[in-house]
C-alpha cells in the first residue's frame, strides 16, 4: 500500500479548515520514488505532540557474560541479579549443563559441572556468554523475591517539511504544453520533492544533539529535526574487522547471515526487510551467481534478488536512494512507523494574495517511531 502521509484511522479528518487534501497527488508521487515509505505504509495513529513519546519494555535478562573463573568453580559475571541459586545454566553453544549451587554476591556464584551427566564443555572463560535455562523450584518452598523490569520512555521529535508554490495570473491563463493546470502541476512537483526529503530523513535524519535549553522541540532560530533509523540503531551495529565480524569490505553472505543471527540471538523477533543502496544491492545479487544457470534458449537474463530467505527470517530487499552507499539496514518493519502530527499530514494551504498571482504552501509534519532498536541492525564500513 503506498504511503499517503496520513494516519489510517483519521484519513485527514483533523486537517484544519481551508486546507486542500492532496492525497491523490501523494499516491502518484510516492509509487516509485519512496520505496521505504511505501513498504512501511500509513500508520494506525498520528503523533499528538511535537515531542512524540512511546513506552518500551524487555523481558528479564537470561544471559550473562563471564568475567572470571577459578578452579574451585566459582564464576564471576559482569551482570548482577540475573543468576539465582539452583539455576541450570550453560555456555552458549556448549552441551554441558551446570547447576548454580550457591550465590555469594549478585554477580558471583559457584557451579557444579556436568549436571545430569551432560558432556563436559569448555570452562567458563572470561568473555564467554552463559545462558540461564531455567530455575527449578523446591517443593513447598516460600515464594522467591519478585523480579521485574522497568519500562522505558522513548521519544523522537517531529520535523516540518514545507515548500512554497507561486504561479502568476498570466501563467494560469495561458495554455501550457503538456500541463492542464500550472498550479496543480507545481503542487505535484513540490510534493514529490517533499516526499523524497521525508524518505531521506526517515533513513538518515539526525536530531539536534544540543537542543535549546529547556526546549527540546527547538526555538525561533533552531528548527527541530527528527532522528532517522540509521541514527537510532545502537545495539547491533556491525563493521568489517571489528568484534569478530568478517573483515571483507565487500558485502558477503557470511556477513549478512552473521548480522541476522546476532540480532536474533539478542532478542530480535524477525528482521523482514533489508534496505540497501545500489552498490550493496548489486553485492546481494551476486550471492547466488555461482549456482545460476540459464538454458540456451533463454532470452531474458535475470540477475536480481528481491527476497532473501535465511534461517533467521524471510527478508524483502528494498532498493532506496536514501541509504548510504557503504551501509546495509536490517529492519523489522513491524516496529517502524512514520507518523504525521495530528492534522498535519501533507496538505496545501493558500496564502494571502498580495498581487497578481496565486500562492500557497505545502506543509507536513512527521516523525519516526522506531520501537525496540535492538530488534534492528546496521552494517557499516562497506566499500
Amino acid at each position: 500500500m503506498p504511503f499517503t502521509g496520513k494516519a489510517t484511522y483519521s484519513a485527514g479528518a483533523d486537517l484544519p479548515e481551508h486546507v486542500d487534501d492532496v492525497a491523490d497527488l501523494v499516491a502518484i508521487a510516492a509509487a516509485n520514488e519512496t520505496p521505504l515509505l511505501d513498504l512501511l505504509g500509513d500508520p494506525l495513529r498520528p503523533a499528538r505532540g511535537v515531542v512524540h513519546e512511546w513506552m518500551e519494555d524487555t523481558p528479564l535478562a537470561n544471559t550473562v557474560t563471564v568475567g572470571s573463573f577459578t578452579d574451585s568453580e566459582w564464576v564471576g559475571v559482569n551482570e548482577v541479579d540475573v543468576v539465582r541459586q539452583y539455576d541450570l545454566i550453560r555456555i552458549v553453544d556448549s552441551p554441558e549443563v551446570m547447576r548454580v549451587e550457591s550465590v555469594a554476591t549478585p554477580a558471583d556464584f559457584s557451579v557444579s559441572r556436568q549436571y545430569g551427566n551432560t558432556p563436559l564443555g569448555p570452562d567458563p572463560a572470561a568473555g564467554l556468554t552463559m545462558q540461564v535455562l531455567s530455575n527449578p523450584t523446591l517443593e513447598g518452598a516460600d515464594a522467591a523475591a519478585s523480579r521485574f523490569t522497568n519500562r522505558t520512555r522513548q521519544s523522537n521529535t517531529t520535523q516540518i517539511f514545507a515548500s512554497t508554490v507561486e504561479v502568476s495570473g498570466s501563467e494560469l491563463a495561458v495554455a501550457q504544453a503538456g500541463v492542464d493546470d500550472e498550479l496543480e502541476y507545481q503542487k505535484a512537483m513540490r510534493l514529490r520533492e517533499l516526499l523524497r526529503d521525508l524518505e531521506l530523513s526517515i533513513v538518515g535524519g539526525a536530531a539536534d544533539a544540543s537542543p535549546p535549553a529547556g526546549n527540546p522541540a527547538g526555538n525561533a532560530i533552531r528548527p527541530r529535526s527528527m532522528r532517522g533509523i540509521v541514527a537510532s540503531v545502537a545495539s547491533h551495529r556491525f563493521t568489517p574487522g571489528t568484534d569478530g565480524f568478517p573483515a571483507d569490505t565487500a558485502l558477503t553472505e557470511e556477513q549478512l547471515n552473521l548480522a541476522l543471527r546476532t540480532i536474533w540471538q539478542g532478542g530480535g523477533t524477525t528482521v523482514d526487510t533489508i534496505v540497501v543502496g545500489g552498490k550493496q544491492k548489486r553485492a546481494i545479487n551476486q550471492f547466488g551467481l555461482p549456482q545460476r544457470r540459464f538454458a540456451s534458449s533463454a532470452e531474458t537474463y535475470r540477475d536480481a534478488i528481491g527476497i532473501y530467505e535465511s534461517d533467521f527470517g524471510v527478508c524483502r530487499v528494498v532498493l532506496s536512494r536514501a541509504m548510504p552507499g557503504g551501509s546495509v539496514l536490517l529492519l523489522d518493519s513491524s516496529r517502524a512507523s512514520v507518523l504525521p502530527l495530528a492534522g498535519r499530514s501533507f496538505g496545501y494551504k493558500p496564502l494571502a494574495r498580495t498581487g497578481d498571482r496565486e500562492s500557497g504552501q505545502i506543509v507536513g509534519e512527521y516523525t519516526l517511531e522506531l520501537r525496540n532498536e535492538h530488534c534492528h541492525g546496521l552494517i557499516t564500513g562497506l566499500s
